[in-house]
This record gives structure tokens, C-alpha cells and sequence, in this order.
């Protein structure tokens, strides 16, 4: 399926890619949200950029019966999510590193769709005590194989460099640390959202082109 505007703003969703209580990433999802509205794309009405929280979709594990690659979808909650998704001309993944990989609710969402995800664009944006790099490496790795192209700038915020512990009762590993990225990370995540918003754009353009392009002649 291809991205389904072909006019209007880019549309992007912020994907919450942690569902485990406690979790930082709604925390990180908003942060990034918060910059993306100081967007110049995003003031100008250019790009719109939406919360997409996988806690909310309530998917279970994969169990539709035929391969996503036949897009026959039998369950409500599988044609639920591909509409979610169908509706985006981009996005930006927000995951933490779990054992040098991403979460399996966000594997899992992943896996579930396959031309909804086709032909569009993403941002990456992890977390973690080594800013969650590994689990950016694979994901992009996963959205390589159902065709989602990642823009070349990542965001990856270190848990003890851009969390603020200060306040935490000593030994307590579930207390919210604080957000508190540092400067560089507002302007790499700026720039991310420049490069979603140019290729989705261009993406969408070339779409268009080849839509109009004439049959071929017998």
C-alpha cells in the first residue's frame, strides 16, 4: 500500500514502543513531541504529528493465520491497527534497548502489518544506559524488511547522562528519573524531523508522478 495523502500535511506518529509499567518512553514520546511543535514544518502547518501509544492498541501476539505479506487480515484488532498505521506518512519510533534489542510489543506490531508499512518513512529515537543504539540497529534492520526507510540522523538519549536521578531514594530502580536531554539532543532530533519530513514529502511526490505516468502503448 502507499502512503495514502498525496496533498496536506505529512503526517507522522510518534510510536510508544514500551508497554512495561513504569516505562520512560511515554516520558521520551512527549519530549519529542513538544520539539516537533517548535518544528518550523510543524508551525507552518507542513507536517502534523500525532501520539501513537502501542499500550493503547491492545494487540496481542501475532496470531493472524495467513502471512501479513497477503494483507488478509481475519481479526478486528489486526484491521484496527492497519488502519492506525495506514493513516501515517511517517514516523518516529520512541524504544528503549532491552537486551540489545527492542521491546516484543514493538516487534510484535511490527510484524503484524506489511503494506500499510510500505514506501513510508522513519525517524529513530531509543534510550538506554548506552543510549539504546542496539536496539536502533535492529530495528532498522526490522523496517528494512517491510520497507520503511529510516533517515539517516538518530536520536539515542544515555539513561544516566540525559536522565536526571537526583531525586531518586537510593535503590529504588522504578523512580522516574527526570527528562533532561541536553541541547544537542533537541537539535539532532530537529534535524530528524527535517530529513522525515523532506523524504515523506518527496516520497509522496514520486507516488503522484508515477500514478499519472500514461499507459504504454500496445
Amino acid at each position: 500500500m502507499q502512503n495514502t495523502q498525496t496533498s496536506g500535511p505529512v503526517r507522522i506518529g510518534v510510536i510508544v514502543g514500551s508497554t512495561r509499567p513504569g516505562r520512560r518512553s511515554t516520558a521520551v514520546a512527549g519530549w519529542a513531541t513538544q520539539v516537533a511543535s517548535r518544528h518550523p514544518a510543524v508551525r507552518d502547518g507542513a507536517g502534523a504529528v500525532e501520539l501513537v501509544d502501542l499500550a493503547e492498541q491492545h494487540l496481542p501476539l501475532l496470531d493472524e493465520p495467513v502471512p501479513a505479506l497477503f494483507g488478509d487480515y481475519r481479526n478486528p484488532h489486526t484491521r484496527r491497527w492497519a488502519a492506525v498505521v495506514d493513516a501515517y506518512d511517517a514516523f518516529l519510533f520512541v524504544t528503549p534497548d532491552y537486551n540489545r534489542s527492542i521491546p516484543a510489543v514493538l516487534k510484535n506490531a511490527v510484524d503484524y502489518l506489511y503494506a500499510e508499512w510500505n514506501d513510508k518513512v522513519a525517524g529513530l529515537l531509543t534510550y538506554g544506559v548506552q543510549g539504546g543504539t542496539r536496539a536502533g540497529d535492529h530495528l532498522q534492520s526490522v523496517l528494512g524488511e517491510v520497507r520503511v526507510t529510516v533517515v539517516p540522523t538518530r536520536v539515542s538519549l544515555g539513561l544516566f547522562t540525559d536522565f536526571d536521578f537526583s531525586a531518586a531514594p537510593p535503590g529504588d530502580p522504578t523512580h522516574q528519573a527526570r527528562l533532561a536531554p541536553g541541547d544537542e539532543r533537541e537539535q539532532a532530533l530537529t534535524t530528524m524531523l527535517t530529513e522525515i519530513v523532506t523524504w515523506a514529502t518527496a516520497l509522496r511526490t514520486a507516488e503522484v508522478a508515477a500514478d499519472r505516468r500514461p499507459e504504454p502503448v500496445g
